[in-house]
């Protein structure tokens, strides 16, 4: 059975495929939700079709920054390209809270200046199939975003399943609305459909934030990593110390030292650090190991300068 992925597949199930098929679902969504507030004169719809204008800048941004991120290293940035994506998370974070005060406001001028709700079961029904299309896309991009380790496809998937969750609010609120003829209820539920918007827009910014300052990695990630190292471990013969891990995009760091005794020759320490990198390297897709090999009495002056600062 053949399981390498199709040209479709590679094309379209990455990061920058998927962010192109956003761009679109976003302007289709857009439509609908823009002609369900059109029909119903609903501020709680026209929440949600505000919300899918910020989507459709995200996705533009969002597909700039990974074709950024995917830029080979050059001579000015040797290390890659790879935190452009947490630039896409951050800016996506900032339009949603943007978009997030923006209905507040229509909200509150709406309770001020209440208007009836009209044609509201076709409204309902072109919201209900664009966040049925929003929710399709959320899923599959959040799969690919975890396969491939990708910031920027992650923060696009939660917010397309956020974007599902508040849609569904509205629809409820209208319902209510229109059962028990409190108008104004539409303009509660919009408000908390922008505190909703206004949470998730803050957790993006915030795990840019701590992207761009070389965050270590989670702590499943590095026990992983610890048990590499600890089936290569033998005392008073290899140990390792110093394990320093980062996260940089799609891709993940790790840097160590491993002593071993002095009277080995290079070419044998060499062996076993290749094997231990190799191993690490196999453990977690896209890790990068980097081990500094030291005899087992001495430590570098890196780490011995870095002990003296912590006191």
């Amino acid at each position: 059975m053949n399981t390498q992925p199709t040209n479709f597949q590679a094309r379209w199930l990455s990061p920058k495929g998927l962010l192109k098929v956003s761009v679109v679902v976003a302007i289709i969504t857009i439509a609908l939700k823009t002609l369900a507030w059109w029909l119903t004169s609903s501020v709680g719809l026209l929440s949600d079709a505000m919300e899918s204008l910020v989507n459709l800048a995200s996705a533009m941004f969002g597909l700039m920054m990974v074709t950024v991120a995917q830029t080979p290293a050059d001579d000015d940035h040797p290390y890659g390209h790879h935190k452009a994506e947490y630039f896409s998370s951050g800016f996506e974070g900032i339009l949603i809270m943007v978009a997030a005060l923006g209905i507040v406001w229509m909200a509150i001028d709406r309770l001020l200046d209440p208007k009836p709700l009209e044609t509201i079961g076709l409204g309902l029904v072109l919201s209900v199939v664009s966040s049925a299309l929003n929710g399709w896309l959320a899923w599959v991009m959040m799969r690919v975003a975890k396969a491939q380790n990708s910031i920027a496809l992650m923060a696009d998937s939660k917010h397309l399943m956020a974007d599902v969750w508040t849609a569904s609010a509205v629809v409820v609120g209208l319902v209510l609305a229109v059962a028990t003829h409190l108008i104004w209820l539409d303009s509660i539920v919009a408000i908390g459909v922008a505190l909703v918007i206004l949470k998730e827009g803050f957790a993006l910014v915030w795990e840019s934030s701590q992207g761009l300052m070389d965050e270590a990695l989670d702590p499943k990630s590095r026990q992983i990593i610890q048990e590499v190292l600890d089936g290569f471990a033998h005392q008073d013969v290899i140990r390792f110390d110093h394990v320093v891990t980062r996260k940089s995009g799609q891709r993940c760091y790790v840097e160590l030292h491993m002593h071993m005794p002095a009277s080995w020759s290079l070419g044998r320490a060499a062996a076993l650090r290749f094997n231990v990198e190799q191993a690490l390297m196999s453990s977690m897709p896209g890790l990068r190991a980097t081990i500094e090999l030291l005899p087992s009495n001495m430590e570098s002056n890196f780490a011995t300068h870095a002990e003296s600062e912590k006191h």
